[in-house]
């Protein structure tokens, strides 16, 4: 974006308030409602009454081919207005011109919130003597009056009436509707006091001091070139409007398909509403499906260059950044959004066959938009099996290499090139394959749910097929994912307190496990060889309960010797082992030195149950 593209001016609040009664100037379809309240309206009013500066405003020129939106005029405006051809529309300043707009220019009550956010109807008049007078707080010259103008005590009783223009002219209370056009309201205040000198000197002074400043009042206006691109539209509007609603793609893309008439939010709301029907897509957001989409409109763009001998660096790059997704067309989204739908069907499945059910227990949601642009692409390619070991090789690398944190927008590209080149021509191992590491010593820091790894590993447990210890059930997707398990310690707290084990190894996800609430409360704060005993003695068969214990990758001979140390060690190298195989390649099992211990990374689990000892759960 060219800095002469930035035009700064001076203009009156007039000016700018008639543009705008006419319709030459509009909000974009992106902008919120209005919302100021009373409070905020009569605080901008006094603050143009004392001549102080209200902020700039700014506007984009139309009629570039880089921007179309979807327009409406400032609530209040004529009928008229929207058919009226706009010239500018407003990014940044539109509470303050609304406000402005219908308190100054419209012959109505102004409809605003009360202070606790309640609607209600203003008019809004000047206190002429306070405004005038130099030693009172001329603030407090701004008032506000009901749609009927009257005042009530306890909204019954009137105490003061100001429902006629006598009652106006009495009071002496200019009526802020008026002040761009006060001639006829002055005869009538100047009649009704019988053209009294002094009144006359009165008015004429308030005229002056008063009426014309709002009158020559200008505001400083930023002004976009009509060729300003779309990206800079965001980014400028995300910038001004650091105390509102933040504007996403999503509203911009909305706006500008509205345009083609074209309403993208009632698509959304069909496509949210299928999705969301499946609880490992719950969290599917309106601009994750847009990245989706654009990653599959970007490749599509580049095979068709690269079709035509372009060559690979001239051809169009693979992307999914804000830039790329503003450069969406519409005929693109309508091309891709159906495809991607079952796309999202397909990673549901997957994700499924990976023990994963629920959008709560993902380890990276972010990695569900490559995963459906990749089965998109690929549709029923996925599904051989050596295709589909790929595939989970691929998606635990992302997870247990933690690549999917940040900005990950390139490796979105490169996957889904990557992946699918992988899968279906046999082509080179993709980045994120090849960049993944596991370090040892990571499990020993894995102690709270926030780490994609800390979810990773526990899916790993389930997918092994870990078994409740008192039922032998497998904790199947049902049980899991209705909260009745949940991870808690194998040697429990209490125990670690009681024989000295670092809190860094008792909190670590090593010494950590899916259990039901009911067999936590069997545990209790216990040492294991007990609450392995009490539940041999409920009926469960040692045997059986050490075929749960395995299950759970925890060799059993340690916990009936309350041998924390051994059992630590050999469930550590069955972890590494599982997420060896889920990824696919070695991991380095070096002599590395146990991190330093950081209480504010342990994980906030439920405290390990002190049950008495008759508690049966």
């Amino acid at each position: 974006m060219n800095v002469s593209a930035i035009n700064i001016e001076k203009e009156l609040l007039a000016s700018l308030l008639r543009e705008a009664a006419k319709g030459r100037s509009k909000l974009p379809d992106f902008q919120r409602g209005w919302v100021w309240d009373d409070e905020h309206v009569r605080s901008l009013l006094a603050s143009i009454l004392l001549g102080y500066p209200i902020g700039a405003v700014m506007m984009l020129r139309c009629g570039g081919e880089s921007v179309r939106f979807k327009q409406r005029p400032l609530e209040g405006a004529p009928a008229s207005a929207q058919e009226e051809e706009t010239e500018r529309l407003i990014l940044d300043g539109q509470q303050r011109l609304t406000s402005l707009f219908q308190s100054l220019s419209l012959e109505r009550p102004v409809r605003t919130l009360d202070l606790r956010r309640r609607e209600i109807e203003r008019w809004y008049y000047i206190d002429m003597q306070r405004a005038l007078d130099v030693h009172a707080d001329r603030e407090e010259a701004i008032i506000s009056l009901p749609a009927d103008r009257l005042v009530k005590r306890f909204g019954r009783d009137v105490v003061e009436d100001y429902s006629s223009r006598e009652r106006e002219y009495e009071a002496m209370i200019f009526p802020l509707a008026k002040v761009f056009d006060p001639d006829d309201w002055m005869v009538g205040f100047q009649d009704h006091w019988g053209f009294d000198k002094e009144k006359i000197k009165f008015w004429n002074r308030f005229n002056r001091e008063v009426v014309k400043r709002f009158e020559q009042y200008h505001v400083p206006v930023i002004e976009l070139d009509r060729d300003t691109p779309k990206e800079a539209v965001c980014q400028v509007f995300e910038k001004v409007n650091t105390g509102g609603v933040t504007l996403t793609v999503f509203e911009l893309l909305t706006a500008t398909f509205a345009a083609d008439d074209f309403e993208l939010r009632a698509d959304w709301r069909e496509r949210r509403r299928r999705l969301h029907s499946q609880a490992i897509l719950t969290d599917v957001a309106n601009t994750d499906f847009l990245q989706a989409v654009t990653l599959l409109a970007t490749r599509h763009w580049r095979m068709s260059r690269l079709q035509e001998d372009v060559g690979e660096e001239r051809a169009p790059s693979v992307g999914c950044k804000r830039s790329d997704i503003l450069r969406l067309q519409l005929n693109d989204y309508r091309a891709w959004a159906d495809p991607l739908m079952d796309g999202f069907t397909q990673a549901a499945r997957f994700l499924h066959s990976q023990d994963l059910y629920d959008s709560r227990f993902l380890p990276y949601g972010s990695q569900l938009i490559p995963l459906a642009a990749i089965l998109t692409v690929l549709g029923r390619d996925w599904e051989p099996h050596q295709a589909r070991e790929k595939l989970a090789r691929w998606y635990w690398c992302g997870v247990l290499g933690e690549l999917y944190g940040g900005s990950t927008e390139t490796r979105f590209a490169r996957d889904l090139l990557e992946v699918v080149a992988w899968i279906r021509d046999d082509g080179p191992e993709p980045g994120t394959v090849f960049d993944a590491e596991f370090a040892p010593a990571r499990l020993l820091t894995l102690r709270t749910r926030n780490s994609a790894a800390y979810k990773g590993v526990y899916s790993l447990l389930l997918r092994e097929g870990a078994r409740d210890w008192m039922t032998g059930e497998r904790s199947t997707i049902q049980s899991y994912f209705d909260e009745s398990i949940d991870v808690h310690h194998i040697f429990p707290q209490k125990w670690c307190l009681e024989h000295e084990i670092e809190p860094r190894r008792c909190d670590s996800i090593i010494n950590k496990t899916p259990l039901t609430a009911r067999t936590n409360r069997s545990i209790g704060g216990r040492a294991p060889s007990e609450y392995l005993d009490r539940m041999t003695r409920d009926g469960v068969p040692q045997e059986a309960l050490d075929g749960y214990l395995r299950s759970h990758l925890i060799e059993p001979q340690g916990l009936w010797s309350n041998d924390f140390e051994s059992s630590f060690q050999a469930r550590q190298a069955a972890l590494l082992d599982k997420i060896r195989s889920a990824m696919g390649k070695p991991i380095a099992v070096d002599d590395v030195d146990e991190p330093e211990n950081n209480p504010d990374e342990y994980e906030l689990v439920q405290e390990d149950s002190q049950a008495s000892d008759d508690t049966t759960g």
